[in-house]
């Protein structure tokens, strides 16, 4: 089974905890402090694996955790380390974070990999605090919680060339006819429903992949049809061949719908249009098709070669052959984006060193909620049935700024503050 989509939850592995344990030997005074720190937790990482086709695993593993880390140990014993977890995906994987629809990662390369959520660091123990001045610091830090967040999974096939056009004009006779793919081929609309890939052979030795693409429909890019599901496929693609009936065997005008699917191709952006075209005119070998063909090539405004052929009869397919593989050796890269579109701006910062450490809102309810990644992970680190481990957290709040900020925002004595889900009270 095709599956080129899927979101699913991911959770990295929590850090250990630190711990408080004091040094007791026969004969050595003062021992110390000898609480270990906590070990890593387990980072999710996403993996090409050349040898996978489909996002159907991620059909039925909507969870995904890695494992924690271990608590530190006593002798000053860092716990272990959790493994990090790692998943392999097909070549062509886009991972997006659903909070922001902006791109984690984009995989395209063999063995190319990505951290998508990061495990947490474990938490020191008091042995990691001891200073000359705080000899023996009886307090420690709980581990940092790993990152979570919902994906989704996106496979747009690698493909050198794709074949577009609308349903039931021959495209995936032609891959069938020029390479080993076996598509289903049949007399109705949308035969196809995911992309078939095939490596087509050229007679004097070259190769390239061919993908025949899911026909669309005049409306795709706004989703009508198969819409988006056959659009993001073709955004790897350096070569499009475009397949037009030229027979108009299903009472259709040829050149209407060679622009009505370059009107798609451009609504969709990407810079579709910017690439390499061939126009491919198949069923020459019904009644009609040398009339139209010769009124095609009238009305056709853009420069593109019009190779004549029928799949069917694989008359004039070797020419098709050599055609595209000449195109694309003279074919550029070109950018999915637009020269004044920032392509940094698609893609998530996952360690953005801009973002505020914090911000101060009122609750509907009268409540000072203070929110930040920052301020929120070292609260989730803090054991709070550690005396001092609170009074550590409320001098780093006052090193970060929170206090005067509260005040600017109009705190008073005996107000409430809120922390995530838990609440105290503002004393000044």
């Amino acid at each position: 089974m095709f599956i080129d989509e899927a979101i699913i939850k991911v959770k990295a592995g929590d850090g250990g905890d630190g711990i408080v344990a004091w040094r007791r030997e026969f004969k050595v005074e003062r021992g110390g402090p000898f609480g270990g720190n906590g070990g890593n937790g387990g980072s999710i990482i996403f993996k090409v694996d050349p040898g996978l086709s489909t996002l159907l695993d991620f059909k039925y593993q909507k969870h995904i955790r890695a494992k924690n880390g271990e608590r530190g140990g006593t002798k000053v014993q860092h716990g272990k380390n959790a493994p990090d977890l790692i998943i392999r995906v097909p070549q062509g994987t886009t991972v997006y974070d659903v909070k922001t629809g902006l791109i984690i990662a984009d995989l395209v390369e063999v063995g190319q990999d990505a951290v998508i959520a990061k495990g947490g660091r474990g938490g020191r123990g008091n042995a990691a605090f001891a200073t000359s001045r705080n000899v023996a610091p009886d307090y420690c830090e709980l581990g940092e919680p790993g990152e979570e967040r919902e994906v989704k999974l996106v496979l747009k096939v690698l493909a050198d060339v794709g074949l577009v056009g609308f349903p039931s004009v021959g495209k995936s006779t032609i891959i069938a006819a020029v390479s080993a793919a076996r598509p289903k081929i049949a007399p109705y609309h949308f035969t196809t429903l995911h992309p078939n890939l095939g490596v087509v052979s050229v007679p004097d030795g070259r190769s390239f992949v061919m993908a025949d693409l899911p026909g669309l429909i005049e409306g795709a890019s706004q989703g009508a049809g198969l819409g988006f599901q056959f659009l993001k496929h073709i955004e790897r693609t350096r070569v499009i061949v475009h397949v037009v009936d030229i027979a108009g065997s299903e009472g259709r005008d040829p050149y209407e719908d060679y622009v009505k699917i370059n009107n798609e191709l451009k609504s969709y952006k990407m810079n579709l249009l910017k690439r390499p075209q061939i126009i491919v005119a198949n069923k020459m070998d019904l009644p009609g098709a040398k009339e139209n063909l010769e009124k095609f090539k009238a009305r056709l405004q853009e420069d593109y070669p019009v190779i004549p052929i029928s799949a069917a009869t694989r008359e004039n397919l070797n020419a098709m052959l050599y055609t595209i593989a000449d195109t694309l050796e003279k074919a550029e890269y070109v950018s999915i984006y637009e020269e004044d579109e920032f392509f940094e701006n698609q893609y998530l910062k996952l360690d953005d060193d801009n973002k505020p450490k914090f911000t101060v809102e009122q609750d509907p309810d009268g409540v000072y909620r203070v929110t930040g990644e920052l301020i929120e992970r070292l609260f989730k680190m803090t054991n709070f049935n550690q005396h001092e481990s609170v009074r550590r957290f409320s001098k780093t709040l006052r090193k970060y700024g929170v206090d005067q900020a509260l005040r600017e925002k109009g705190v008073k004595d005996g107000d409430t503050v809120r922390i995530l889900n838990y609440e105290f009270e503002f004393l000044d």
